[in-house]
């Protein structure tokens, strides 16, 4: 089993090389190369789920899977991979999406394929060690590694704007993992100073006793390099153009897997290491999360370009992930698990669907298009039954999702959740305009296009399947995350009682004073 837990990270970095020499033999071979690293990393992940209770009974404490083997220890890096619930769900949502990508880019990749599919790799590689590394130090090696790919499949495969959006996407995550680095610095060398040995393990950092004020600081660069990644307002700016501009593949694994990895890291590290300092700002995080939702509504319902329509929806859903990982109960954070997968695979989709309008009229432009629906019966089917789950449709994964993370919200924060349930309205109001401009109406173009392939049709089609299964079944999901929950529920109410304790003690002490001073 342990053996596992470095086989989902070396498969796809193993097998990038071989992609992109592939070229050589033919033009197909980096493409099946991609595809069969990547559905081995699905097949593998979804053998360590299926067989749960054998790996709990193997595992070590909190962790199903552990492999702990010492790197640099000097100063306390080790290479410490660790798997639970959380990380298994997100490693299959992953393995698939990237799946769907490599499909995706099949026929709109025509130049240094190899290159290109070697990227891809490279990237997941770095995302499925990001989601297994428990050594901070690894975590950020893992972090940094999918960023430069991810830069060149912009900069290279990307559209008409893409060095801009290449630019502003690295200047973003960089300044954000800069951050993010200086606070993992920090702990180390406070440990150090409490210790006397450095140490990057996260078993070791999440009992490290830090001074409120230490705390505050640390967890402000910890959010700040997560949510730039997630992303959250006003840290939201790189990600439309760079949606708007990279190849379909790229915008794929953008939106469904790299969003993620900053919610995550919030998950993982931001709310464990620093329980009490997330408990007195939360209020602040969950009102960036619904002026994300609110906001990036409203400018979704004026685009009149698809893609950039489809990415400020993405923001728009991403911030629904803000608000229930900072809600402190287990309902919200069950939700937002929920949220994470369902927003993967419905965004996925309509950029899978977006791409494909795009490759077929050379435009993006949703007003030069109109009354396609008698064009592309397939295409126009999809899109609606992806628009409705995007819009929280019930029966739907994402419904599942953000209604968790509403009810679930809502003991802790109602006017915020009030206003937070108005972006469902308007989700409603961008996602059927945008099925009346693109398929309804009268036609635009009259050129003769083909419909959606049957490999496309196919693969859209096991999205919608996975989506009705988690709408209507979403157990399987909650039930493997419920032990991480139950552990953060566990470690906010206890920083929410020992707040609550201090405070006590000091207006006691005050009366006390206050007291002794009276004639």
């Amino acid at each position: 089993m342990v053996m596992m837990l470095w086989l989902l990270i070396l498969i796809p970095l193993l097998a990038a090389p071989f992609a992109w020499l592939g070229q050589q033999w033919s033009r197909s071979a980096p493409r099946m190369i991609a595809l069969g690293a990547l559905s081995v990393d699905v097949l593998l992940a979804l053998f360590l789920w299926n067989h749960g209770d054998s790996v709990q009974a193997s595992g070590h404490g909190s962790w199903l899977v552990e492999s702990h083997i010492s790197w640099i220890p000097r100063w306390g890096i080790s290479l410490h991979l660790g798997l639970d619930g959380l990380s298994l769900i997100l490693i299959v949502l992953t393995a698939f999406i990237g799946v769907i990508a490599t499909i995706a880019s099949w026929t709109e990749i025509r130049s240094r394929v190899g290159l290109f599919h070697c990227n891809v790799l490279l990237a997941l590689g770095g995302v499925i060690g990001v989601f297994l590394a428990i050594d901070l130090f690894l975590f950020f090696f893992f972090w940094e590694l999918m960023l430069v790919p991810m830069y060149l499949l912009i900069v290279i495969w990307g559209h008409a704007q893409r060095r801009d959006a290449s630019f502003k996407f690295f200047l973003f995550t960089q300044a954000g993992s800069l951050v993010l680095l200086v606070a993992i610095v920090a702990l180390a060398l406070l440990h150090q100073q409490a210790t006397g040995r450095p140490s990057f393990d996260y078993a070791d950092l999440i009992g490290l006793t830090l001074t409120n004020e230490m705390a505050r600081w640390l967890m402000v660069a910890f959010l700040i390099g997560f949510l730039v990644k997630l992303p959250a307002p006003p840290f939201h700016t790189w990600l439309p153009d760079t949606y708007t501009e990279a190849p379909t593949g790229a915008t794929i694994i953008l939106a469904g897997i790299l969003a993620k990895t900053g919610a995550y890291g919030l998950l993982r590290f931001t709310i464990p290491l620093f329980p009490e300092a997330m408990s007195e700002i939360s209020p602040i995080v969950m009102g960036l999360g619904v002026v994300g939702i609110l906001y990036a509504a409203l400018l979704a319902c004026a685009q009149t370009d698809i893609k950039r329509l489809v990415a400020y929806s993405s923001i728009s859903h991403m911030g629904f992930i803000l608000i229930g990982a900072f809600a402190g109960t287990e309902l919200a954070l069950q939700g937002v698990v929920m949220q994470m997968v369902a927003h993967g695979l419905s965004t996925g989709g309509l950029f899978l669907l977006a791409g494909t309008l795009e490759e077929r009229y050379q435009t993006r432009e949703m007003g030069h298009m109109g009354g396609l629906w008698s064009v592309m019966p397939r295409l126009a089917t999809m899109t609606l039954f992806f628009a409705c789950a995007s819009l929280g449709l019930p029966g739907l994964a994402n419904f599942v999702g953000e209604f968790l993370v509403l009810f679930g919200s809502y003991a802790t924060q109602p006017f915020m959740i009030i206003l937070a349930s108005l972006g469902m309205v308007m989700a409603a109001i961008y996602s059927l305009g945008m099925m009346q401009r693109t398929f309804f109406g009268r036609q635009q173009d009259t050129r003769p296009v083909p419909d959606l392939s049957n490999v496309a049709f196919g693969t859209v089609l096991v999205i919608a399947v996975l989506q009705i299964w988690l709408g209507l079944y979403p157990r399987v999901v909650l039930t493997t995350a419920q032990p991480v929950m139950e552990q953060l529920v566990q470690a906010t109410v206890a920083s929410a009682n020992l707040i609550h304790s201090r405070s006590e003690s000091l207006l006691s002490s005050h009366i006390v004073t206050s007291q002794g001073t009276i004639p």
